[in-house]
């Protein structure tokens, strides 16, 4: 019997497009856990590789064989920005030579450039420690910025795959019907932490206390940066014993032997927060980081 060659033809190219969609899969490199967690809600068919865990200082990461390789293959990276990984997100660039991701390309994604951040800087220097003079680039505990930031990450996927892009825009409207579902019931129970006073490491958690409107009245470290030295920590002691201070907060990447020793001296508790998703059992994604670190604050751990 033989085979109408338009027919086959036509079997072919249906058979390699089908092929080629398959292999269209994106592949996602996400600077910290909250934005391959927000890929996740996003691109739930795309391959999601974070280069980092709530464990580690995103600020301090060594660019690896490993991450220049995963680098190498994608087609989004995904970061906080405002120059939180200055310090290793250039380096893979380079080693890398993916022009996909290079500065200005529609690959590379900035969470800080989607929004206004906090604390930005007319001017910088080396005085002020390790500051970032385009903002505080912490954003993943504010609710209504990262809304913004899905927002605008749903658009670059688009702009990436306009061929899913019906399947980004709905799970985009998934996502931020459950967000914002969430955030009115977390603003809700938040509400007895409006005015608490606390003590804390670095400005991690700024966009935090910002939102519930919690007050951070002195900082462990001497200057951003640089950790806690035993002079500056015996100056915190009376202001930490005036009684008004809820808790001593570290995140779960950074030492806590300075807050430790504080709350030895002062019996003023340490709460460890998870810095991002997957710090702790409970805070595997997005919605669970929100519920974990509201019921330590209000004395739920």
């Amino acid at each position: 019997m033989r085979i109408n060659s338009k027919l086959l033809g036509a079997l072919l190219a249906l058979s390699f497009g089908h092929s080629s969609m398959a292999m269209a899969a994106l592949n996602i490199f996400a600077c910290e856990p909250e934005y391959g967690a927000l890929a996740k809600e996003l691109a739930p068919g795309a391959k999601i590789y974070t280069a980092t865990t709530a464990m580690q200082d995103p600020h301090q990461v060594q660019a690896r064989p490993s991450l220049i390789a995963k680098m190498r293959q994608a087609d989004l990276v995904a970061c906080a920005g405002a120059d939180l990984e200055i310090g290793w997100l250039p380096m893979l660039q380079m080693k890398s030579a993916n022009a996909a991701v290079r500065e200005g390309s529609n690959g590379l994604f900035f969470g800080a450039d989607q929004v206004e951040p906090l604390d930005k800087l007319a001017n910088v220097d080396r005085s002020m420690g390790d500051v970032h003079a385009k903002g505080n680039p912490h954003l993943q505990f504010d609710p209504e910025r990262m809304l913004k930031v899905a927002r605008a990450f749903s658009d670059r996927l688009k702009q990436l795959d306009p061929e899913a892009a019906a399947d980004y825009e709905a799970a985009h409207a998934d996502f931020a019907a459950r967000w914002q579902a969430a955030t009115t019931r977390w603003q809700a129970q938040a509400g007895p932490l409006k005015g608490k006073k606390v003590i804390a490491y670095h400005t991690t958690f700024r966009y935090l206390f910002n939102w519930l409107r919690i007050s951070q009245e002195a900082d462990l470290e001497p200057k951003p940066g640089l950790p806690p030295t035993s002079g500056h920590l015996a100056s915190l002691v009376e202001r930490a014993k005036a009684g008004d201070i809820l808790a001593i907060v570290v995140a779960s990447y950074q030492d806590e032997r300075g807050a430790r020793w504080l709350s030895d001296k002062t019996g003023v508790p340490v709460l460890i927060l998870p810095a991002s998703v997957g710090a702790n059992d409970q805070s595997q994604d997005l919605f669970g980081l929100y519920d974990n670190v509201l019921a330590q604050l209000l004395g739920g751990k």
